[in-house]
Parts: structure tokens; sequence; C-alpha cells
């Protein structure tokens, strides 16, 4: 049992977003590539391992906390089923496999580089980042953009500053729905209770306007990034990418509409995974950039 509470505490369902290593090899056309794939891979399982460790420690940190929170009451940690002996023991050797994990890639030293980086960020954001008004979502935007450098570095891919910028808004983006989300269920019901994490219940209408402009930026960069010659060069029919831009602008709103709702989970880029609707989004997106390359 106590294993099971163990494997719950890391979190496995969320190693869905360390995903976004595979992100470079598809739109570098790789997907038919074992090396690339292999690589792509390896990068997965390094950094959900290492994210574990974090979640791990996250909870050693924030455990009274989380006994005193609605939802996060229910943790392994939080409700008892695990030490915190456990924990402490599984995070060194969670964090030594994930770097080892790394030299087995062709050119490990880039990808090791956005691993530690991963690493200082995530601690950084632990202890200090994530009780910062803002700095808090603009780091954990970094940490899911990290993830895309380190797939671009596990496979030697080179950088696409397109895609760098994309990234950056789309997770800011996500990262206050995160916000807003845990804003609605941390305020009382008079509305005027200080929510912790340097946000106040006021805040949230400020959230939400922040976070739907981010949206809207992603689908602004996106028509930017079709009529740039590095869409024109890898794409036989450039022009199929501007439908990119609708269903970039339908996914963000419905996730913000959602939200607003009080029908958000705090994890915005989980639920977009297991969503079905957003699951077809992504499907007509990976079909466009398909047709898009090999249509005569």
């Amino acid at each position: 049992m106590a294993l099971m509470a163990m494997i719950r505490a890391m979190r496995p369902h969320h190693w869905l977003k360390n995903g976004l290593v595979f992100v470079p090899i598809l739109l570098n056309h790789d997907v038919f590539d074992l090396d690339a794939l292999r690589d792509g891979a390896l990068a997965f399982v390094a950094f959900s391992l290492l994210a574990s460790a974090i979640y791990l420690l996250n909870d050693i940190v924030d455990v009274e906390a989380d006994r005193r929170h609605p939802t996060k009451c229910k943790r392994p940690l939080a409700a008892g089923e695990i030490t915190e002996r456990q924990a402490y023991a599984m995070i060194p050797l969670l964090t030594v496999t994930a770097f080892a994990l790394a030299w087995l890639l062709p050119q490990p030293r880039l990808f090791l580089m956005a691993l530690g980086a991963y690493l200082v960020l995530a601690l950084a954001y632990l202890f200090v980042l994530k009780r910062k008004l803002l700095v808090d979502v603009l780091g954990l935007a970094a940490l899911h953009t990290l993830r895309i450098l380190a797939g671009n570095a596990a496979g030697s891919i080179p950088l696409s500053s397109w895609l760098l910028a994309f990234s950056m808004f789309l997770f800011l983006s996500l990262a206050l729905v995160k916000r807003y989300a845990e804003l609605r269920i941390t305020q009382d019901q008079s509305g005027l209770k200080k929510a912790g994490r340097g946000y106040h219940a006021e805040d949230i209408e400020a959230l939400s306007q922040l976070g739907m402009a981010s949206g809207c930026t992603c689908a602004l960069i996106m028509a930017l990034y079709v009529d740039s010659a590095a869409v024109k060069e890898r794409y036989a029919h450039p022009e199929l990418i501007w439908l990119l831009c609708p269903i970039i602008l339908y996914q963000m709103s419905r996730i913000w509409f959602l939200a607003r709702r009080g029908q958000m989970p705090d994890d915005p880029l989980v639920f977009m995974i297991r969503d079905w609707r957003s699951q077809v989004t992504g499907a007509a997106v990976v079909g466009i950039l398909v047709a898009a390359t090999l249509l005569p």
C-alpha cells in the first residue's frame, strides 16, 4: 500500500506534460526517425523522474498547508499514507537516475544543461518564486518552455525563436489559468480574504485579463510565423498553417471560459491532455501540419 501511495505522490499523471520534449521532434518532421524518437523517450523519462523528485520535495515543504487545503489534503504525504522520511529517501534516487539517463543520449551536454536549469528553476520556484506576484507565473511558463528546449537538445535540433516565443506566451496563459483557478478555490465567500502566493481575491479579474491577452498573443505569433521564410522553406503548402490560428484562438478562449465558470482544475495542461475536445483540436493541428508537409 505504501508503494502505491509513493507512486501517487510522484504524480505520474503529470508526466504527460513532459511529452512537450517531443514537440521539436514533431515540428522538425522527425516522427519516423527511430533515433530521434529514442532520444525523445530518454528525455521524457529523465524529465518525468526529475519532476517527481520536485513534487515530493514540494509536498514535504507544503505538507502543513496541504492538510488545510480542500483538495490537496488528499495527497499521500498530507494524508499520512507515506512518511517524510520515505519521501526524502526517494528524492535523491529519482534525481540521480534522471541525470544518469541523460548520459545515454548521443550528445548529452546540452540536455544536461537544460535538465540542470530545470532543477535550479524548479527549486527557486518552490522556495521563493511561487510566493511572488506575477514572478510565479513567469517561472511556471519558463519551466514548461524548458521542456521544449530540452527536446531540442536531446534531438540535436536547432532552436526556433518562433517556437520559443509561442511557447512562452502559451504557457504564461496556462500558468495564469492555474493561478486563477487556485484563487477561486481559496478565496472566501466575501471575496476579501488574502488568497496567498502574493495574490489577493480582488486580483482575480486582472489575472483573467492578462491570461486571455497572453492566449490571444499566441495566435498573433502563429499568424506572423505563417508569413515567415521559415514556413515557406519547411512546408509545401504554408498557406494551410493559417488554419492553426482559429484553432489556437478557440482552444485558449475555451480554457478561459471554463476557468471563469469554475470548471477548470488546478492544472490546465493536464486538463487539455485529458479533455476530448482538446484532443480533437490537437489531432486537427497535427493533421494540418502533415497536410502542409505532404500534400503534392
